[in-house]
């Protein structure tokens, strides 16, 4: 009988220590899961940042793009239009040398200015039919 007391003691107080270990076991893991979900709500709040600023980046750039095309829209329109007023000039050539006066009578002073007057007007408006 003495004998089984003292295994029945040995068997509890080996129970106390696996409870006690156990005990400690549940601690280290219950502050381990307590550090994982902190590091899992400061993830989520830093994929949500991500997110929101992945989200204005990329419609920043949607609306950078479709300024862009407008701004080329409007570029080539200018260019056209230059082209198109532009035209006669290409073909006329500018000079300040006077080869020679034709200037024999009233008429042909008459001629000259009126000439001078609609090229300072095609200057001035800026047309290249005038010119």
């Amino acid at each position: 009988l003495s004998d089984q007391i003292k295994f029945d003691n040995k068997d509890m107080n080996d129970e106390k220590a696996n409870k006690a270990a156990s005990e400690e076991a549940k601690a280290t893991a219950e502050g381990d899961l307590e550090a994982t979900l902190a590091e899992l709500k400061s993830a989520q709040k830093a994929l949500e940042t991500a997110r929101t600023s992945c989200m204005q980046s990329a419609a920043d750039h949607e609306e950078s793009m479709a300024s862009r095309s407008e701004e080329l829209k409007a570029l080539a329109e200018a260019e056209k239009i230059l082209k198109e007023t532009s035209e006669g000039a290409v073909s006329q050539t500018y000079s300040f040398v006077q080869v020679a006066s034709s200037m024999n009578s009233r008429a042909d002073l008459a001629r000259s200015e009126v000439l001078t007057m609609v090229r300072r007007l095609a200057k001035q408006q800026h047309s290249a039919a005038l010119a």
